[in-house]
């Protein structure tokens, strides 16, 4: 009886340790997340679920801050007037934009998330955005009408060096694939050059091409998982890294990702997380994250207020880089880069080495393909190795059909040559002091028009901020469209900029900028109620719990 008596005491204590190990590491985990929706995932869809559709119309599109009447017939006057621009300038480009949004589930979804949801039905039905361009000359486009924009989308990334070189590269890759055209399975001798290129700008041992930057990243967490045999991976609130499950918890994610961790960027808790945990496989970094730690890339479809923000200090989140490679290789975890958008724009090759970071897998894509689709793994040889030579049939299978195409690999071959010419080399030569000469140059233009707006950058990336809070904000891409420049669906979230725009033709960017704000400005949009941001959020919560009780 007593040996029972203390069998079972033992096992309380034993039960009691259990009980309070798990809690101090899920307290440290809780601590070690960002304290907001992009650190809790879960939270984040719950709260998404709750949200009912409500809109603004008539009246109420110009009045949602409560604004008097003249202010409101300002803003109607400004509305109606774009309309009309709209409607005389882009009629053939419209026309074939509504025709095709019918059957394109893709343009359905980009139209619907311009502006808040509240303002985007009559945003869309007055003021529609054109999907379709007929040329690119340099850094300008020309849509259906024959009407010409100066290209800030940086067709997402893509276009870093302008559209001519791409349409150059593009042209040689097809001279150069077309003697083997599309046989697959076979390479084209071009390769041996992509890989002997990549392997130098990367420093890593081995690579391996894919379709895309979200197929790379999905082979660099499965060979990650393979290798160290963990399941979890780390991400940072707010990253982006492709739109597969594991990477991409919470919100616009149909099915929870239960091995995956969003924790904060530059902690002091995340790092005694990884470096206490035995269960992680890899930790995922997008240097985009710079700009914007611990938030999502800015978007137009989330101006409820002015509390965007945005601002690269580069010395403190490489120096938390460091010791986050530190850390992981201290507890055998994984470290992978994912510069699919961020590599070559910071650098010659890769972000990570520019840094002085020392990674085990660097995930690269968009402009390296030369024009054309791409992602590429680079990673240490251990990593890298699909198979277990001891035990033959335990293997990590990846392969896709159009994996290292002929046409895409001479494009890349054509674009990684291209990086030791002195047309390339001028191009980085001082891109970062020209660049933040130019943000700077801007931002006073801003301030000496009386404008509530400012500029944040990370090289050729950058996100227009808004000082005076305002419901209204994301009106501007719409004014600035009216300018002749061309946005991605984001809006002044990201503007993305080649590095062949010069001196002059930034000018001329410059002064469209400040004169959509001034025509926004004229037209009342910021002359509400005087409100903090807080307030304004209160408002737009206020309106949504009133249309739930309703039932919305």
């Amino acid at each position: 009886m007593e040996k029972k008596t203390l069998a079972a005491v033992a096992g309380l204590v034993a039960g009691t340790l259990f009980a309070a190990t798990k809690g101090r590491e899920r307290l440290a985990l809780s601590r070690a997340k960002h304290p907001g929706p992009g650190g809790h995932v879960r939270m984040a869809k719950r709260i998404a679920g709750q949200i009912p559709y409500y809109a603004h119309v008539d009246d109420r599109f110009f009045r949602a801050d409560g604004c008097d009447a003249d202010v409101a017939a300002r803003r109607r006057a400004g509305f109606e007037r774009l309309a009309a621009l709209y409607a005389e300038r882009f009629p053939q480009t419209l026309a074939l934009t509504a025709e095709t949004r019918e059957g394109l589930s893709d343009l359905q979804f980009t139209g619907r998330y311009r502006v808040p949801f509240p303002f985007a039905a009559t945003v869309r039905e007055h003021l529609p955005v054109g999907a379709f361009m007929a040329r690119a000359d340099g850094a300008w486009l020309t849509d259906l009408d024959g009407n010409r924009f100066i290209d800030l989308t940086g067709s997402y990334g893509v276009n870093l060096f302008g559209n001519d070189f791409y349409k150059a590269t593009m042209r040689e890759a097809l001279d150069t694939a077309e003697p083997l055209g599309g046989v697959l399975g076979s390479y084209h001798p071009v390769v041996a050059d992509n890989v002997r290129r990549l392997r130098a700008l990367s420093g890593l041992d081995e690579v391996s091409f894919h379709m895309s930057g979200t197929e790379a990243v999905m082979q660099a967490v499965r060979l990650a998982r393979y290798h160290t045999g963990r399941r979890r991976l780390v991400r940072f609130a707010g990253a982006y890294h492709g739109w597969w499950g594991d990477v991409q918890p919470g919100i616009g994610n149909p099915v929870p990702a239960d091995h995956t961790l969003t924790l904060a960027d530059q902690s002091e808790q995340t790092l005694a997380v990884l470096a206490r945990r035995k269960d992680i496989a890899c930790v995922l970094v997008n240097p985009l994250q710079a700009l914007h730690p611990n938030a999502g890339a800015p978007s137009d479809s989330q101006l409820v207020d002015s509390a965007r923000t945005a601002g690269a200090d580069l010395p403190a989140y490489i120096a938390w880089l460091r010791r986050l490679a530190e850390t992981c290789r201290a507890n055998g975890i994984v470290l992978i880069v994912d510069e699919v958008f961020m590599g070559f724009r910071l650098a010659p090759g890769s972000v990570a080495r520019a840094w002085g970071i020392d990674p085990d897998m660097i995930v690269w894509g968009k402009t390296l393909g030369g024009g054309l689709p791409i992602g590429v793994l680079t990673g240490r040889a251990a990593l890298m190795k699909r198979w277990r030579d001891d035990r033959p049939v335990d293997i990590c299978f990846a392969r896709g059909t159009f994996n290292a195409h002929p046409y895409v690999m001479a494009a890349t071959d054509a674009f990684l040559r291209r990086l030791d010419t002195p047309e390339v080399a001028a191009l980085y030569d001082g891109m970062t002091e020209r660049w933040t000469a130019r943000a700077a140059q801007l931002n006073a233009l801003l301030e000496a028009a009386g404008l509530p707006l400012s500029i944040a950058h990370l090289a050729t990336v950058w996100t227009i901020l808004y000082i005076r809070p305002s419901r209204y904000n994301w009106m501007l891409q719409y004014y600035l469209r009216a300018e002749g420049l061309a946005l991605s669906w984001v809006g002044t979230g990201r503007l993305i900029f080649s590095l062949d725009i010069d001196d002059a033709l930034f000018e001329q960017i410059a002064a469209r900028i400040v004169a959509a704000g001034k025509a926004m400005l004229a037209d009342g949009w910021w002359d509400g109620p005087v409100a903090t941001n807080k307030q304004l959020k209160r408002q737009a919560l206020k309106e949504s719990l009133t249309a739930r009780l309703r039932g919305g």
